[in-house]
């Protein structure tokens, strides 16, 4: 069992579950799941219409979030990974708040395309508790997505920070 430090008797799993259920909640969010199980929960996982998710006309069709936040140890902060993926395009675009990157600060976006990282920056570190950093970048996610710019086929993160 994993306690979160600064959370009182707040274990990963609790976490986990308040992450399910807040995106239950969510509009747009549809089919939302726990892997690899609800047994061993690592990440919680949602199906996403685009659209609605995003309060916008969207040229995705469909789309999913992928969140993960975990403690690692020596670190006085919780990491996570707040990703939107969209399966048909193969882009992945998210919030990671991680030692990936140290040149970027403790987090950063970060866009993939094809599976291979295309852009990165530094976004801002939020020392809050992970529901309400989960709140802020769900808020963000639309800003976001918004900032993607492709050109010949490659897409790019061109006006980020917004």
């Amino acid at each position: 069992m994993i306690f979160l430090a600064g959370r009182d008797r707040y274990t990963q799993r609790t976490l986990l579950r308040d992450v399910h259920d807040r995106l239950t909640r969510q509009a747009g969010c549809e089919t939302v799941q726990y892997r690899p199980s609800r047994r061993r929960p690592r990440y919680v996982i949602a199906d996403v219409d685009p659209t609605t998710f995003l309060s916008d006309a969207y040229d995705a069709a469909a789309a999913r979030l992928e969140i993960r936040f975990w403690y690692p140890a020596g670190v006085d902060h919780e990491y996570y990974r707040i990703n939107w993926v969209e399966p048909d395009r193969n882009l992945m675009l998210g919030f990671h708040q991680d030692a990936d990157h140290p040149d970027l600060g403790p987090c950063h976006v970060q866009l993939n395309y094809d599976d291979t990282p295309v852009d990165r920056h530094s976004a801002a570190f939020l020392d809050e508790h992970p529901l309400a950093v989960l709140d802020d970048r769900l808020q963000q996610l639309p800003a976001l997505a918004e900032a993607v710019r492709w050109d010949n086929g490659t897409p790019s993160l061109p006006t980020w920070p917004v």
